[in-house]
């Protein structure tokens, strides 16, 4: 390798950071400090301080346009000529919400202060030139250039360059937790060059490194030494702050980042906020309004300038201005615009966005104390992180989900293996998950789906082998499959003990025979090994089990608790001598385990019993080992290495101890770790054989990216040899992903020692750049990479979380079209697809893969065409009344798939061909996309978004799902195996996919349902009330009289009216969650807005019109002619609005619940103690009218009663006899819940299930086959046919043509698949 690579190394403070050692400058004040420019470590998160809180939360109130409007109003009522009220008066509505919030605002950062106080203060040990050792300080003390010191367990209180270790190795471990919410243990090594001996006041190097960014996953720099030696850093030498010292005695290094610009708290972004769809709603609707009250306004204008005109003369009750000048009619006409507009300026619901942020609040909190969306296994609910868009959960139309980890568990168990071209089925993993099965079936009764799950008794197997003993049935576990629940555990492993290698499911792997036999045998493994430096017969199958042991990540410790690294660990071992290496290198170690019963690999595995620590993601070993693994995968592999007996013991930056099945312990040492990245798709570590000293490449990756690197082009009979090897391999990968299985490609390549040098010396200079530094890694690692030899492949099972077939089934039946876009293999996803009912069986799947953008637009367009000969009318829901029962009507056809791979995305995208594929997958019912990236995931939610105008809702749980999660309408993380990214990112957080169901059909419907009939409520009552202002101008001369008190007005909307509407979107339940989630179309209701569309906005407007005319002209009429006063007039308006508003809200609740009845009543007593209190004390509150004792007057008068219920009842009849009318004649599908709710239980659920009953055929899940089994059975029955017959004939294989026939059959009759 004979490039080199261009050295850059950037001086400039605009681009990289320069930082020195403080040490020197102990003594001065800070401006002669040279770290001075840098952020200090005082952390301080909140808004706001004593002087500039008024100032500033006043600022970021009046953003809210509304909050200017009403000072704006305000204002105007100081003007004299076009004032309506009291100027004080106007102010207190304003002024009271603007107290409300600041209050709550105020509170929110006195938490933030105690937070930061608290923070701020913590502990910690920073050097000290005059005391010459670590003293202790406060965090806020830490500065860039420090040197700070911790110890186990203590929390790292800046971002710290690792300089120094009590670990021999120069490893220090942390927890990432506080940061990301992984558990599992990261190794973190000191930088290149230094020691345990290294001591701060003799530091004189220069640090470069690069500028602050919240990139947790990338840091790089540099140390420039006097010498003038420059020694690269990356991330892997970075203490983050927030991260936990674990199984380190202590560490010191020197503080590169400080407070603000750690990556930390650059991270810290708070709760998201975004805006909802009914807001967007809201906000245009508040524009009617406001459209509504200038032409109201306008209205009375023009009508004060009529009236005015009427008059000859100028009339004796309009006084002059200042000067003793009368103001021309039409100069009081627009003077009277801008009266009219205060006095009718609660048309615009001032508190209207106030109660919406009371009711969202009130609706999280239900949400989080969901007892069913609760994880008892992790102790974790429902986390809410967007405030503000609980309503556009109950609108969804697409899910765009993630497959590993979402829809499956993510906890991978090892199957299946291939080593050099012949194929290991571990038979006996599958006897032992069939045992289990069974004998957990047999233990309980399980529920309707499981027992079709578990129990296929009229399927036959098609696994059979004959032997002298017996018959004993062989059938593989299915993959992706929801797996047994754990209340069978505890009994099903306790009785299988006795079966040969049985172990649970998710830690242990039972050896499979004829490769056991293989690696037990000594000779071939350490004496053939030891002699060729190259894959050669059985030496291959010690390296494919040695790479699964150390080409990972994985962190060896002790499952002691606290997290305490074992210092000692001769009592593990012991040194022994061995014939067998004595002509080696003396420096090799060889030890073997005390234990006498360690010798036999089987019984090892057999006793042994390892026990997942999933909250934490580790794994334990019986000895005291525990394995730390940052991604399932690399602990199933470990795991499968140690059940054939080679065992990690140790893993430190530069060594990695395995022992083998004898128990020789052999110590490699690590040259380089090219880490896993998804442009590569794979990962490698460089180690220096133990034995012969040669360097070795040890490879493992995805398929497509192994496949075309190996080392299969030459003609002799070697390469020959590995062809066929490679060949197949290929198809025994080919068929794992049939299975469902996670496929992964093992490799290996030996170096010289001088191409090894050439590439570190090029590797050195590339991690010592700042500039493209991972363009240069990224070239190094390709470079090195090339020319690999295959050793072998694995397949690996990742079963389907709990109800997750069950969950997609409901989601589809409630109109949510579900989208899977995933990495994986395409035979793997479509495996999976069909086990979780994304595609049924009868469904016609289209495939489109290509490559070239011409044959892409062609198969679109044939795609298209051949979907729309079958394309029938869609589906219409028609409901008729049969006691109850909800029956759909629904038209015939079929129904379609898509299947897409990401190179053929890329071409749909390159070649402008969106709508072409947006129109094929509205056709279908479910859309699945293979082989896809991060940006091509973010990509297809953002088309469906834009192009179709619907709402999205994405779900992931690892990192290359944030894109998508933060593109969508809604994100949702899941707080899996693979960290907490995707949660950080996220809307809202849960624990498994199967509560996305409850959460959209029942909190989603709720929360739409509450809030839009929450504002429709709102706006009627707003305008309802102002119009009896309105009526009332044709009666006063449009003089902008109110006959109402002002007093009583402005509290009759901040106190009388205000809290049942809150508490009606708060509490209100129009359907039971059990209805709900029995019948998934209800959902459908909220997709199509019915709660808030723009005609029921006006229809709501023209009711509101229709009562306030009620309420006005009855008692008018009712006290014509009389001689009683104004206020007198008023009261009974005031009175039987209240009564109409209140009774309004009441025929609109659909369950009354006490506390529905409090406020209901509260509200209405309520105002008659204030109003005759009001009218008791207020003598001359309003001169020359007030409004003294009239209240009193009125309660005393049999006709105001009169008024009041003959008022109310009218104005109430229409929408009554309305509701009744749609509760016996318009049956649609919420009525008819609605009786469902009223039925028993037992009832209700038998309705629901004879409704179910009756859909049509295509609609019901096929459960007697899953494609699953049949994907396994045809590929188990190809295997054992061919490889095991042929590894194994001392076995009788069963192989009944009929009944493989009519498998084959049938399996091509349930799936209907188009390839194209």
């Amino acid at each position: 390798m004979k490039r080199q690579v261009k050295k850059k190394w950037p001086e400039q403070e605009d681009k990289v950071r320069r930082l020195i050692s403080n040490l020197p400058y102990e003594d001065l004040r800070r401006k002669y400090q040279p770290n001075r420019q840098y952020a200090n470590n005082s952390i301080k998160t909140t808004k706001y301080t004593v002087w500039s809180f008024i100032p500033m939360n006043l600022f970021e109130q009046f953003h809210r346009f509304a909050n200017v409007y009403f000072v704006v109003i305000a204002m105007l009522n100081f003007v004299p000529i076009v004032n309506a009220f009291e100027p004080g008066v106007a102010l207190i509505p304003i002024c009271v919400i603007l107290i409300l919030t600041a209050i709550k605002d105020a509170w929110e950062d006195f938490r933030r202060y105690q937070a930061d106080k608290q923070l701020n203060n913590m502990p910690c040990s920073i050097y000290s030139r005059k005391e010459k050792d670590f003293v202790s300080k406060c965090w806020k003390d830490v500065r860039v250039g420090d040197f700070v010191k911790v110890v186990c367990n203590e929390v790292i209180p800046a971002d710290i360059l690792l300089l120094h270790s009590s670990d021999p190795n120069g490893v220090c471990h942390i927890e990432t937790a506080n940061l990301d919410g992984e558990t599992n243990l990261k190794q973190r090594q000191i930088v290149r060059g230094f020691d345990g001996s290294f001591q701060p006041e003799y530091f004189s190097s220069i640090i470069y490194c690069e500028k602050p960014s919240n990139n947790l996953n990338r840091f790089k720099g540099y140390l420039d030494k006097p010498d003038k030696k420059k020694i690269g850093f990356g991330k892997e030498n970075l203490l983050l702050r927030g991260c936990t010292v674990r199984n380190t005695d202590e560490a010191a290094g020197i503080v590169v980042y400080a407070g603000h610009e750690t990556k930390a708290m650059l991270n810290n972004k708070g709760p998201r906020y975004k805006r909802s769809k009914l807001e967007r709603k809201v906000n245009t609707d508040v524009l009617f309004c406001v459209a509504l009250l200038f032409i109201m306004c306008l209205i009375g204008a023009l009508g004060y300038f009529i009236w005015l005109e009427t008059f000859p003369d100028i009339p004796p009750f309009v006084p002059p201005d200042s000067n003793n000048n009368y103001i021309s009619p039409a100069l009081s006409g627009f003077y009277m615009f801008f009266t009219m507009v205060i006095l009718l300026q609660v048309l615009i619901p001032i508190s209207l966005y106030v109660s919406i942020e009371l009711i969202k609040v009130g609706q999280i909190f239900f949400i989080t104390n969901d007892i069913d969306l609760y994880d008892e296994e992790t102790d974790s609910r429902i986390q809410c992180r967007a405030l503000n868009i609980t309503e556009d959960l109950g609108q969804i139309k697409y899910i765009f989900s993630d497959k590993t980890g979402t829809l499956t568990e993510n906890k991978m168990v090892f199957r299946r293996c291939s080593v050099m071209g012949i194929e290991y089925c571990h038979r006996e993993n599958g006897d032992c998950l069939l045992t289990a099965l069974r004998l957990g079936a047999q233990c309980e009764t399980i529920s309707d789906d499981e027992d079709i799950v578990f129990q296929k008794p009229k399927v036959p197997s098609r696994l059979q082998y004959r032997q002298k003993k017996g018959i004993s049935s062989l059938r593989r576990s299915q993959s992706a499959r929801t797996h047994m629940g754990a209340r069978y555990q505890s009994e099903v492993f306790t009785i299988t003990n006795e079966v040969a290698f049985s172990s649970p499911l998710e830690t242990d792997v039972a050896p499979d025979r004829r490769l056991l036999r293989v690696t037990c045998d000594e000779k071939t493994q350490i004496q053939e090994w030891c002699r060729v430096s190259h894959c050669n017969g059985s030496a291959s199958f010690m390296d494919f089990f040695l790479a699964l042991a150390i080409c990972n990540t994985v962190v060896v410790s002790t499952a002691m608790l606290p997290r305490q690294r074992v210092s000692d660990q001769h009592n593990l071992f012991c040194q022994v001598t061995n014939d067998t290496f004595s002509h080696y290198d003396n420096n090799v170690v060889t030890l073997f385990l005390r234990d006498s019963g360690s010798n036999n690999p089987s019984r090892r595995n057999s006793s042994a019993s390892h026990h997942s620590e999933e909250e934490r993601g580790t794994v334990s070993d019986p000895n005291g080992l525990c394995y730390e693994a940052e991604s399932p995968d690399e602990a199933a592999l470990v795991y499968a290495a140690k059940a054939y007996g080679f065992t990690l013991l140790a893993r430190a930056p530069d060594r990695v101890t395995v022992r083998l099945p004898q128990g020789a312990v052999l110590s490699f040492e690590v040259l380089d770790t090219l880490a896993f990245d998804s442009t590569r798709k794979r990962m490698s570590v460089v180690v220096r054989h133990p034995i012969t000293r040669e360097v070795v490449i040890y490879t493992k990756g995805a398929d497509s990216a192994i496949m075309e690197l190996l080392d299969c082009h030459g003609r002799s009979a070697e390469e020959n040899k590995r062809k066929k090897i490679a060949s197949k391999t290929q198809r025994h990968l080919d068929l794992y992903a049939s299975a469902g299985l996670r496929t992964l490609c093992i490799a290996k390549k030996v170096l010289s020692e001088q191409a090894y040098d050439d590439w570190a010396s090029i590797r050195q200079e590339a991690e010592s750049t700042i500039d493209n530094r991972e363009e240069l890694l990224m070239e190094t690692a390709v470079h090195l990479e090339t020319n690999l030899t295959l050793l072998g492949a694995t397949g690996i099972e990742d079963r389907l979380q709990d109800d997750v077939p069950a969950t997609i089934a409901a989601l589809r039946e409630a109109g949510i079209q579900v989208w899977v876009l995933t990495g994986d293999k395409n035979e793997t996803a479509v495996n999976i697809a069909y086990s979780c009912r994304l595609f049924n069986q009868g469904d016609m799947v289209f495939t489109l893969n290509t490559d070239s953008r011409e044959q892409c637009e062609s198969i679109l367009d044939c795609t298209l065409g051949e979907v729309r000969r079958y394309t029938a009318p869609s589906q219409s829901w028609s409901f008729q009344s049969i006691v109850g029962a909800v029956m759909p009507t629904e038209s015939t056809g079929p129904t379609f798939g898509l299947v897409i791979e990401g190179r053929t995305l890329s071409m749909v995208f390159e070649a402008h061909l969106q709508m072409k594929l947006l129109e094929l997958a509205r056709h279908c019912r479910s859309v699945l996309c293979c082989r896809v990236t991060p940006l091509q995931k973010s990509a297809v939610v953002k088309l469906v978004r834009n192009k179709l105008k619907v709402m999205t809702l994405s779900i992931g749980d690892g990192a290359n799902d944030v894109n998508m999660i933060q593109t969508a309408d809604i994100g949702i993380g899941i707080s899996g195996q693979e960290g907490m990214q995707a949660v950080m990112a996220s809307d809202f957080a849960i624990t498994h996919f199967k509560h996305l169901k409850k959460l959209l059909l029942v909190h989603g419907h709720w929360c739409y349902s509450r809030l839009a009939k929450m504002v429709i409520y709102f706006f009627y009552k707003n305008v309802m009330y102002v119009n009896l202002l309105f009526w009332y101008q044709f009666y006063c001369g449009f003089s902008g009289t109110a006959m109402i008190d002002y007093w009583l007005m402005i509290f009759f909307n901040l106190f009388f009216t205000s809290t049942p509407p809150i508490m009606f979107g708060i509490m209100d339940r129009d359907i039971s969650a059990e209805t709900l989630l029995g019948l998934p179309e209800l959902y459908k209701t909220g997709q199509n807005s019915e709660f808030y569309k723009r005609a029921t906005f006006w229809i709501v407007m023209l009711d509101a019109f229709y009562q306030s005319l009620v309420c006005f002209f009855i008692p008018y009429w009712t006290y014509q002619g009389s001689d009683i006063d104004i206020f007198t007039f008023g009261t009974p308006m005031n009175t039987v609005s209240l009564f109409t508003i209140l009774l309004h809200l009441a025929i609109e609740i659909k369950s009354w619940t006490a506390i529905h009845w409090g406020f209901m009543v509260g509200s209405v007593l309520l105002y008659f103690i204030v109003a005759l209190i009001f009218s008791a004390i207020c003598i001359n509150c309003n001169p020359p009218s007030n409004p003294y004792w009239i209240m009193e007057n009125q309660m005393a008068d049999p006709v105001f009663y009169l008024v009041c219920i003959i008022t109310t009842v009218v104005a109430l009849l229409p929408r009554y006899i309305i509701r009744v009318l749609q509760g016996t004649l318009a049956l649609s599908p919420l009525v008819q819940a609605r009786k469902l709710d009223r039925l028993s239980t037992e009832a209700r659920d038998q309705q629901i299930k004879n409704w179910k009953s009756q859909r049509s055929p295509s609609e019901v899940p096929t459960n007697l086959v899953s494609p699953v089994d049949s994907f396994s059975n045809s590929f188990e029955q190809s295997f054992y046919n061919s490889s095991l017959e042929r590894e194994m004939p001392d076995m009788q294989w069963d192989s009944n043509e009929e009944t493989q026939n009519t498998f084959s059959k049938g399996h091509r009759r349930s799936i209907s698949t188009m390839t194209v």
